[in-house]
């Protein structure tokens, strides 16, 4: 509640002396407008009588107050919500059974109005009124502490009084983590770990995601994802995306700012209110239960946040700002034409279309496996340079297309993108079952050098040709096509350090073990020296 507002319900100069008080708060919150009278209203009245502030004087008022209360009878009075620093019940909050990563549904009408989160037992009731679900659990279960989820007021039930304690701060800021804009810059230099209720220690940003039911395809994305700054830094501040209305974006900011907290009540974070989220965006293309592609979910994630967050002048987001790159593509189409009439033989006319295309990811194709065995009976894993693959796209190297029509492409980067996103094209499907290429590929961790392999065009006026990037997450993946599992390996950029994450386990790892794996998704950062 913040300083010198009065309680919801209370007209001006309707304040009684013992309500009068102002509290202050050392951790400010941030002000809503209580869900559970609307303003009009009070103001109004149920009957339809409205008065006008301005006009009256403060003789007028007070008579037309009490004209007022007279006509709205018990009803208003009821409104008046009466504020207590001294709650005797403060002591049965347990802070261990709070969980608000799951959705604000009502655990009894799954209703998501006007609803609060018992801090006894930690479930979920609607409304507070003498008839409502939370008021009856406060008889029956003796629980009396309650939250609104939305607004962030305490209550007292049954009797009905708001409750203004600095103790419950902590509470608040797990239900909303806030970030100053200053903290936000700082939070790749911090190294202070940080300790969960149950004594675990954690690192902000490298929490474990709960894996809900085959859901560690969007785990690694959203991990991934979680190191690039600007995107990271955009999302954490809620006044970036306030305008927006898509309930995805929303969804997707409060899992960055609950990842990125340092007052944690327990050390992992449960995506489930993203994921019911990105059901709801997707038409039910991703599931719970359902392993799904990463390479797929994150093409749609990037360009459907784009979508919905982008500015409506330039078109542009933070999505593009971050990932989009230009490419040329020749396309040469050969077409057979009439008979020469010397020897029978067909001409060939050979089609060229030049075209420029964005991208947000490349795709890299690798060499196909072997068929046999070596001597030893044992099969050969083929490795191959990432640099290699990379030269489909300086211009020169063919690549052979069938759809939508037998083609040959040729593929050059015209201009690179702060982040660079690859994905190995490791899966190709035939008419009876999915198969694996296991090439291993061999990259490096820091200073990715492209203009050797890759011809790039020189830099406009007095920009810089930056063409060296870092590696700062890597998604791999272990086991037989349609079966396996994903991790994902990512930096902490505070430290330099390497980190494996598989849903809730996190363990420090060697930069020399993140490409002993199956690559499948890779982000690189751009240098900026």
């Amino acid at each position: 509640m913040d300083e010198g507002e009065p309680a919801a319900g209370l007209e001006n100069g309707a304040v009684s002396e013992s309500k009068e008080k102002t509290f202050d708060n050392p951790l400010p919150l941030a002000s809503y407008d209580d869900d559970d009278e609307d303003q009009e209203d009070i103001r109004r009245g149920r009957n339809g009588f409205s008065f006008n502030e301005e006009e009256v004087g403060e003789e007028d008022e007070e008579e037309e107050e009490e004209e007022q209360s007279e006509k709205l009878g018990k009803r208003k009075r009821s409104r008046n919500v009466e504020i207590r620093r001294d709650c005797p019940y403060l002591d049965t909050v347990n802070r261990q059974v709070l969980d608000f990563d799951f959705e604000k549904f009502c655990s009894v009408s799954l209703s998501n109005l006007n609803v609060y989160a018992c801090l006894v037992c930690g479930k979920y009731y609607q409304g507070r009124g003498p008839k409502s679900l939370a008021y009856t659990h406060s008889l029956e279960a003796g629980h009396h502490v309650y939250i609104n989820l939305r607004t962030e007021k305490v209550y007292c039930l049954p009797d009905g009084y708001e409750v203004i304690d600095p103790s419950l701060d902590d509470i608040r800021h797990v239900l909303n983590p806030r970030f100053t804009r200053e903290q936000v810059e700082q939070l790749d230099k911090n190294r202070q770990w940080s300790r969960a209720l149950d004594g675990s220690d954690y690192l902000p940003g490298m929490v474990g995601l709960n894996n809900i039911q085959e859901t560690d395809f969007l785990n690694v994305t959203i991990q991934s994802l979680m190191r690039v700054t600007p995107l990271r830094n955009f999302f954490l501040i809620p006044e970036n995306y306030q305008h927006c209305k898509s309930p995805l974006v929303h969804a997707f900011g409060e899992l960055t700012r609950k990842i990125w907290h340092a007052r944690n009540f327990k050390g992992q974070v449960s995506p489930h209110e993203f994921l019911q989220a990105v059901m709801k965006a997707s038409k039910k293309r991703f599931v719970i239960g359902k392993q799904s592609d990463p390479v797929e979910f994150m093409s749609w994630l990037l360009n459907t946040l784009h979508e919905q967050i982008k500015s409506s002048k330039k078109g542009r987001s933070v999505i593009h700002q971050c990932f989009q790159g230009e490419l040329e593509v020749m396309k040469e189409i050969h077409r057979e034409g009439a008979n020469d009439g010397q020897d029978g033989d067909s001409v060939r006319h050979v089609n060229i279309e030049m075209s420029k295309m964005p991208f947000l990811m490349l795709g890299l194709d690798l060499p196909p496996p072997p068929l046999f065995k070596d001597i030893m009976e044992k099969n050969i894993i083929p490795q191959v340079p990432l640099l290699n693959i990379l030269k489909k796209f300086d211009g020169e190297t063919v690549t052979e297309v069938v759809r939508p029509r037998v083609a040959r492409m040729r593929y050059l980067v015209k201009r690179l993108p702060p982040y660079l996103i690859l994905h190995m094209r490791r899966f190709t499907k035939n008419n009876f079952f999915m198969e694996k290429n296991p090439t291993l590929v061999n990259f490096p961790v820091k200073n990715l050098e492209l203009k050797d392999y890759i011809p790039l065009p020189a830099p406009s006026g007095s920009e810089k040709l930056r063409t060296k990037y870092d590696l700062i997450a890597n998604i791999v993946h272990d086991g037989k096509a349609g079966e396996a599992c994903y991790r994902a390996f990512v930096q902490r950029k505070s430290e330099e350090l390497w980190y494996e994450m598989q849903d809730l386990h996190v363990s420090e790892t060697l930069p020399q073990m993140v490409a002993l794996s199956e690559t499948y998704i890779q982000i690189y950062e751009q240098q900026q020296q």
